[in-house]
């Protein structure tokens, strides 16, 4: 754990797991342009775009570079989870954004505004002081050590707390509401989130092990994590492509990632005491990083979502749908673009997991 003091040096495991986040990012945000020049070229041979049911895309070799580029990001970064704290790798998933706006910029001809630049800095910034700031990993030397963090009361409770909420929202708000607000499913996505980067880098830990030479798969606490892990990945992505399906891309994206990273954080620090040992000034600086983080990301969507919206002829014309009308949905049709959002859409349908 880090020890007392405002900054501290990296250690070894962090600097790791800094170093495959900045990876993971690159070859992800990489890997939405790659797939979306796969997805047009596609669209104009056949005549039938993936966003419409056509699934000519899959014979198209420019897609498939971009799904292994997609591949080979997130298995960096489900390696960085077993190097550095999940304070320090989730919030560096913004990173991607980064990437993806800018190579959009340049090789999609997608013009990056100017409040897209200021988000693209905010969430450098804020990064860096994440960064600088964050917690030192913990020394775990058997899945056994990670179990008994995983059973502790505190995590417990949190665990209790995120079923409730998630069969309340599954079996009685989703019914009711989950066509017409926005966050009935991302808040299903993000609980479930939280759980399954925790059991990811329990998961990862325990491989690490094995390959450093003390086998863990023998224990069963390793074989529960990878179940766990397969439970929530699936019902994240059901409840996912419900949302993409429902709403506009451009509104699902920034409310999950926010909700998705705040709450994994938080089961991170009940369950790995992420914070134990720092001072009030370093736990005060990351949470002003990740603020900021959060904030860039959602001024790049936000950004994005403005973009498309037809301009008024009226010079008292609002710039954006008032943030309630969002997420009632009442005005989501008249944010697609045709085209270039089912595009959109069947690209972050692929991308999140």
């Amino acid at each position: 754990m880090g020890g007392v003091g405002g900054e501290q040096e990296l250690s070894a495991d962090n600097v790791r797991g800094i170093v495959l986040a900045l990876i993971s990012s690159s070859f992800i945000g990489g890997s939405f342009i790659i797939k979306k020049k796969g997805l047009r070229r596609a669209a104009a041979a056949s005549g039938i775009g993936a966003g419409v049911g056509g699934h000519s895309y899959l014979l198209e070799p420019l897609w498939w570079v971009g799904m292994i580029t997609m591949i080979v990001g997130e298995i960096a970064n489900f390696v960085a989870y077993a190097f550095a704290p999940a304070v320090l790798v989730t919030p560096l998933g913004a990173l991607s954004i980064i990437v993806s706006a800018v190579l959009a910029h340049f090789i999609l001809k997608e013009r990056l505004q100017a409040l897209g630049v200021l988000g693209c800095m905010m969430c450098i910034t804020g990064s860096m002081v994440i960064v600088i700031h964050a917690p030192q990993e913990q020394e775990i030397s058997s899945v056994k050590e990670i179990w008994k963090l995983a059973t502790q009361p505190s995590f417990l409770l949190y665990v209790a707390l995120v079923i409730v909420m998630v069969s309340v929202l599954m079996f009685h708000f989703s019914p009711l509401w989950g066509q017409s607000n926005v966050l009935i499913y991302t808040a299903i996505c993000s609980l479930m989130g939280s759980l399954s980067v925790m059991s990811v880098k329990a998961l990862g830990t325990s491989l690490k092990l094995t390959f450093e030479g003390t086998n863990q798969l023998v224990y069963p606490e390793t074989w529960f994590f990878v179940l766990v892990v397969s439970t929530c990945v699936l019902t994240q992505m059901n409840y996912l492509n419900k949302a993409l399906d429902t709403f506009n891309t451009a509104i699902v994206s920034p409310i999950y990632y926010v909700m998705f990273t705040t709450l994994t954080i938080l089961a991170s620090i009940i369950m790995f005491k992420d914070w134990s040992g720092q001072s009030l000034g370093s736990i005060t600086s990351e949470i002003c990083g990740l603020i900021v983080v959060l904030s860039g990301t959602i001024l790049l969507h936000v950004t994005k979502d403005y973009e498309r919206i037809p301009q008024s002829k009226s010079i008292y014309a609002p710039l954006s749908p008032s943030l309630t009308t969002r997420l009632t949905g009442e005005l989501l049709d008249h944010v697609e673009d045709g085209r270039n959002s089912d595009e959109e859409k069947v690209l972050r349908r692929q991308e999140m997991f």
